[in-house]
């Protein structure tokens, strides 16, 4: 059989090997294609995938599944938990005033802040909010209604102007005006007061008879909604007044009024104030209660924890000294802290260390996301550099979440996997000028890489047959 085996290789001519070689090439170029389209599809490899799935079971391997995450947002049930989160997108609860700043920054650099995506959002969200099915019998209201559905800024403007007209306790209108029309913050409170005082009174209306119809009840909710609106912003006009310990009474009254309101975040713009004021100790008591495992958790919550910890012992911490007699208690839940932050949204820290430029955040947000990263970025960064050395225990820390878990798009710690649709979202809500960022990226499987060397290392071969014939079939025989 060897002498055959022998004979058989004597016969073979330098155009057997030239073709084989090909062919080889030919067929694991496809794989290595098909491989690279499983994997930008569905994000895993197709081989390394059956493998895993049907031929370790075979050989009596285990598979090790990953740890359960522990936080999930708020109404999923137990069959979700399994699934990826797909990417709902929230209102910021910090989004500026377009026309005293969004328009302003406009002005300025010639640049648009806001994609039309995110606009439409918004104009989804006025409609929902400010709107209901009784309109139709208030003349303002029906204005108003077409209002929100304008695209063009001015016609909005010009309707809001002609709502008042036909009623000026219309509150809505005051609402619009004190977004798009006025140019500084001082005359968007005042377009807010007048707002409140039309709004106050609608609602005390709205309260009496409420229980009349269900069409009396939903124009309680739009009225509450109005009501709710026009506080807040008003608050946050104080806020960005200096004003801030009445801003800080505005939200608490406002938290107490409406608590069943939790959904839009109001904590969230209490947070940034009492930061603001270094009341650190009510920052930990709200936290407290809303830092829970059942409610959608966000950046501003995760950093401002991680933030609190670190105020702890940042002023002492060296990499150097730590290094050599290890981390205390103290140090330790710091650490632990901005590990659970970065984890639940990685882009944060390269603007909070201002390697990564600002913009100004978008008027929607997605959680876990570059989105969401700008927002609070924006408005908390002045807080991380009060405290003296948080960023630079954020600096020595924070990638350490990616050795502690080496896949976040696949894999979660205290949260789920990281997702993947996040990126084409946040194109979609931050302007087209600012580079989104994508970290951490998913790194290629190992049968990418196989594939790929094994198809350029048989064109080469085929190459080299071709170019040197002889030389290959001796190198091929021997």
């Amino acid at each position: 059989s060897l002498r055959t085996v022998t004979v058989f290789l004597s016969t073979l001519t330098p155009k057997f090997y030239f073709a084989l070689t090909v062919t080889s090439s030919f067929i694991s170029g496809l794989i290595f294609v098909f491989e690279w389209w499983h994997f930008r599809k569905y994000g895993t490899s197709f081989i390394e995938q059956v493998s895993v799935s049907h031929l370790r079971p075979l050989i009596g391997g285990v598979e090790s599944s990953p740890p359960a995450p522990t936080a999930f947002s708020a109404g999923e049930n137990e069959p979700s938990r399994q699934s990826m989160p797909e990417c709902k997108v929230w209102r910021n609860p910090l989004n500026l005033f377009r026309g005293a700043e969004y328009s302003r920054y406009l002005w300025v650099t010639g640049k648009e802040p806001l994609t039309y995506y995110d606009m439409n959002l918004s104009a989804q969200d006025h409609q929902n909010f400010f709107t209901c099915d009784t309109d139709a019998l208030r003349p303002s209201d029906t204005v108003m209604q077409k209002a929100w559905r304008e695209r063009n800024p001015q016609a909005r403007i010009k309707a809001a102007r002609q709502a008042l007209e036909l009623n000026n306790e219309c509150a809505t209108a005051y609402v619009l005006l004190a977004e798009e029309e006025a140019t500084t913050i001082v005359d968007a409170e005042k377009y807010f007061k007048q707002a409140l005082k039309a709004g106050e009174m609608i609602y005390r209306r709205s309260q009496n008879c409420h229980s009349q119809s269900p069409q009396h009840e939903a124009q309680l909710r739009r009225d509450t909604n109005v009501l709710v609106y026009v506080k807040r912003r008003l608050a946050m006009c104080a806020r960005k007044l200096g004003r801030i310990r009445e801003a800080v009474k505005m939200m608490r009254d406002l938290m107490k009024e409406f608590p069943l309101l939790s959904m839009l975040n109001i904590h969230e713009n209490l947070l940034e104030a009492l930061l603001e004021l270094q009341a650190y100790a009510d920052v930990q008591a709200v936290l407290a209660k809303y830092d829970d495992i059942s409610l959608p958790k966000s950046a501003a919550i995760c950093y401002t924890a991680a933030l609190l910890k670190a105020r702890a012992v940042s002023e002492r911490f060296s990499p150097e000294t730590a290094s050599k007699r290890g981390l205390s208690t103290a140090e330790i839940n710091a650490v632990e802290a901005i590990h659970r932050a970065v984890e639940f949204n990685p882009h944060v820290p390269k603007y909070l260390l201002e390697m990564k430029s600002l913009v100004l955040p978008p008027e929607h947000i997605l959680k876990r996301g570059d989105s969401e990263a700008v927002a609070y970025a924006f408005f908390h960064l002045q807080h991380w550099k009060r405290i003296e050395g948080a960023l630079n225990l954020l600096h020595c820390t924070w990638e350490g979440t990616f050795r502690m878990i080496p896949y976040p798009l696949e894999k979660g710690h205290l949260f789920y996997p990281y997702p993947s649709c996040t990126e084409t979202a946040d194109r979609e809500l931050l302007p087209t000028f600012h580079e989104v960022s994508v970290y951490p990226q998913k790194e290629l499987p190992f049968f990418i890489h196989f594939t790929a060397g094994l198809c350029s290392f048989s064109a080469m071969l085929a190459l080299l047959t071709h170019q040197f014939p002889e030389l290959m079939v001796v190198f091929a025989k021997a």
